[in-house]
Order: structure tokens, then sequence, then C-alpha cells
């Protein structure tokens, strides 16, 4: 019988890939046999996590560019496709957050955080698409989250964000479906990441995620590399438009 969670041959484009959940999500696709594609917006970190793959008899690469800018989007995934003569697999994954008092939010504050977060996932959706109907297809995973369903204090563009990420996943396959692309989502729950950092540093609130997730603990990143290879794999060739929670079942409980 054929390993269903094999990707070799396949080339995986994986944006926010320097650090964090990007990173461990590329290196799950590589270590399942995928030419992983590293994107971010500093060449040198990408390039020296790449190196470290490389050095494991990895197959990664690095492609820096700016995924809130629509021409470097499109520039970018072409150059990726056109370099492979492929693209497979897209993890729509950087992201980043604001904290504050809804009072002191400002117009710019909002827009930063849902350019990046969603518009810019539509957009690489959108260049990868395009690849991937002509090829016949492939898989498109947005990282979604938690807080897309459960609220959160001071976060509210991400939340918006995330909320409508998994809407456009939804969106996304109904359409794609019947031509050969899949797209799903990942809405993972609290995870020691840096982006989550100043949420660590706070012993209460880290205490709280504890008592609050029925698994009892935070996640580590690399937890989230099995949820990545199944989504991207045959072994979910017929899961379409899906949230795939990955959250110690903090979404199950109250």
């Amino acid at each position: 019988m054929s390993n269903l969670f094999d990707l070799t041959g396949k080339v995986a484009l994986v944006t926010g890939a320097s650090r964090g959940l990007g990173f461990a999500m590329a290196e799950g696709l590589a270590e399942h046999g995928a030419t992983v594609v590293l994107n971010g917006r500093d060449p040198a970190s990408l390039e020296e996590r790449a190196t470290a793959l490389r050095g494991r008899g990895l197959k990664a690469e690095a492609a820096a560019f700016d995924v809130s800018d629509a021409k470097a989007v499109a520039a970018g995934v072409a150059e990726v496709a056109g370099r492979h003569g492929r693209l497979d697999i897209l993890v729509n994954n950087a992201g980043i957050q604001h904290r504050a008092p809804v009072a002191e939010w400002t117009d710019e504050d909002f827009d930063r955080v849902i350019s990046t977060n969603l518009s810019a996932c539509f957009r690489m959706a959108r260049e990868a698409a395009k690849v991937m109907l002509g090829q016949g297809g492939g898989s498109i995973i947005n990282t979604g989250s938690v807080i897309s369903i459960l609220g959160r204090p001071g976060i509210h563009a991400y939340a918006a964000a995330k909320a409508g990420l998994h809407g456009m996943t939804r969106s996304l396959a109904a359409e794609l479906a019947r031509q050969g692309v899949r797209v799903n989502a990942i809405g993972p729950g609290y995870f020691t990441t840096e982006m989550n950092q100043k949420l660590l540093d706070d012993q209460a609130f880290t205490a709280w995620v504890e008592a609050r997730t029925p698994a009892g603990r935070w996640a580590e990143p690399a937890e989230l590399k099995g949820a990545a290879v199944f989504l991207a794999s045959d072994a979910a060739s017929y899961v379409h438009g899906h949230v795939l929670m990955v959250d110690g079942g903090i979404s199950t409980s109250l």
C-alpha cells in the first residue's frame, strides 16, 4: 500500500516560514519529501532556516517577498512556479498581531492586520490557484485560529481576519474542488511561538490557558506538523473546505 502522506516530488510554498508555526509546518512538509520554499520578509533569516533544513538532507529554498504587497505576491508566486515548473502546496501562514483596548485602535492599526492576515492570503491563494488549475490540482492550506470562533479582548482585527479566513476557505473550496484544488484551514489554539511571547510571559494568562484547555497545556509548534502534512497529502484527497482545529480541545468545552 502506498504511503498516503508521501509528498515526494511536491513543491510547497510556506509564508511566514522563518519561525514559529510557519517553520514547523515547512519542516514537516520537507520531512515527508516535499521541496519547501520558505517565504518571509528577511532574506537572511530565511536562508538560515533553509540551510538548516538542507543540512538534514531535506529540500529547502528561500523566497523573500512581502505578502502584503500585491505586486510582490504575483511576482513571487510566478517565480517559484516558474523555477520548479509547478506549485503543489501553498500554506498561507504569514500573520501579525496588534493588541490594544478598542478605544486606542486606529484605522491604520486595523487595516494593517487585515491586510497581512486576510487580504494577503486571498492574493496568495489567487495566484497559487492560477498555477494549480493549470497543472490539474494542488492544495491550499490557510492558518486560521481558535480566535475565529472564541473571542478575546483587544485583538479585534486579528479575530476579524481569522474569521474571514475561515469563511474564505469554504468559499474557495466550493469553487475549486471540482477542478482538483483542495482548500482547507488549520485552526491553532495556544502555541508557544514568538508572537505569543508576551502572553507566555504573563504567568496569570499562561495559567488560565492551561486551566481552560482540556489538554492542560500550551502546544509546541512541532505539534502542527501532522495537520499540515495531512491536508497537503493524498490522505486528505476528499477533504475540502474543512477547518481542522488543533487546539487541545479548547474550542469544544466551556
